[in-house]
């Protein structure tokens, strides 16, 4: 028997993806700082793989744990889209990609 231990947070349909392999998934459902701990963790991997791949699937993938990130702490897409529009209203987007070389206070 071989067993392989992953411990991180994963998407609901993974376990009957992988029993539908005949394998056996073993979960335990997360809640409260543990749920948004996993949930930063995943962030990261997934940040991490996009970085890598340059894929847009990963970027989905990004853009999925945030929304998990935003349901934890009970803000609707719709609301983060407007936090989204005001910031960009206020200081921008990154079309007109600009690099800031540095700054000359006199």
């Amino acid at each position: 028997m071989v067993v392989k231990r992953y411990n991180k947070l994963v998407r609901d349909q993974i376990p009957q993806i992988i029993e539908k392999t005949g394998k056996k998934a073993i979960v335990q459902k997360v809640e409260g700082n543990q749920y948004l701990n996993l949930l930063r963790e995943k962030l990261q991997e997934e940040l991490q793989e996009y970085l890598e791949s340059g894929s847009i699937e990963e970027l989905a993938d990004l853009v999925e744990v945030v929304y998990g990130i935003l349901a934890y702490k009970n803000i609707s897409n719709c609301e983060f889209e407007k936090i989204r529009e005001n910031k960009n209203r206020e200081r921008g987007s990154f079309k007109e990609a600009l690099m800031l070389i540095e700054v000359i206070e006199e």
